[in-house]
């Protein structure tokens, strides 16, 4: 009995060394692109070409993250991504708000105020999430040529305002529609108003589907490439098409160093929002945001 205790015991622990060695396995494998990013930007361009890209640095130094910020060259212009992460934030924080705010209205109305003719409404909706990219640009650079917003971060937030809605709509109608009809009715009988019950009693209650949305919209929104590259120009570029032109223009010796560190710099803001709110996106999802 006692040997059949240590037979399953020896057997269950080799099971487990199995599972957690091939999970740091997989682990390690996925996360050697970002260790290659990391360890290269805090080498100098000598010592890249003379040793590997994988190694640790053997002097640590920071000055291709401070070329990368304020003296790399984007085309014509010396001036490093700064300008341009700028233009990312404020493009990203309106568009956000935008989309979140109009899709948290839409999942309200489609949930608590159905109208004849809803469910197709939705149905519509839903199919602007399966569009492509590329289906949208022509149509968007007509209207936004007759809007006068060519070119410039208006214009891009407008774009990604309009092509989130189908999403935060469908984040907020699958929340809201967990919740009782009954809290409506009761707070309409008290004479509360459409608008009311939306900042009162709705709002207060989406606070994890709000999250879900707000980091699902940063994300798409500041890791777009096409959308900036079509619709802006010069200036008024966001980070991502900055550091594609930083990584394209090469003088004299390729600079691994500094594109490495230019591409961490673009990626440090939906690092920082999934390492703060990672956990709240996944109980977000998991309260409502997959339901209905």
């Amino acid at each position: 009995m006692a040997t059949d205790l240590r037979s399953a015991r020896r057997a269950q622990n080799w099971g487990r060394l199995f599972i957690y060695g091939s999970l740091a396995a997989m682990a390690a494998f996925y996360l050697m692109p970002l260790w290659v990013m990391i360890v290269t930007s805090l080498k100098s361009l000598d010592e890249i070409y003379s040793g590997s890209f994988i190694g640790l640095p053997k002097a640590v130094t920071f000055d291709a993250w401070a070329k990368a910020w304020g003296t790399a060259c984007i085309g014509t212009k010396c001036e490093g991504l700064k300008p341009y992460f700028v233009n990312s934030l404020v493009m990203v924080i309106p568009a956000v708000i935008l989309s979140s705010g109009i899709g948290a209205i839409n999942g309200y109305v489609l949930t608590k105020w159905r109208f004849k003719g809803s469910n197709i409404v939705f149905g519509m909706l839903l199919f602007g999430c399966f569009l492509p990219f590329q289906a949208v640009i022509l149509p968007m650079a007509q209207v936004l040529g007759r809007l006068g917003l060519s070119g410039t971060i208006p214009g891009l937030v407008l774009v990604h305002t309009v092509y989130g809605i189908a999403f935060t709509t469908l984040f907020f109608r699958n929340y809201f529609i967990t919740i009782p009809d009954e809290l409506t009715k009761a707070a309409q009988i008290d004479g509360a108003g459409f608008f009311r019950i939306f900042f009162s009693i709705m709002l207060p209650a989406a606070l994890p589907i709000i999250v879900v949305s707000c980091i699902w919209q940063f994300t798409q929104i500041w890791n777009d490439f096409l959308f900036g590259v079509s619709f802006t120009a010069g200036d008024s570029t966001p980070v991502t098409v900055a550091l594609n032109n930083i990584v394209n223009v090469t003088m004299g010796r390729k600079q691994y160093n500094v594109d490495m560190a230019s591409a961490m710099i673009a990626a440090i803001p939906t690092l920082v929002v999934y390492v703060v709110a990672g956990r709240y996106f996944v109980r977000g999802l998991t309260a409502g945001a997959v339901k209905g």
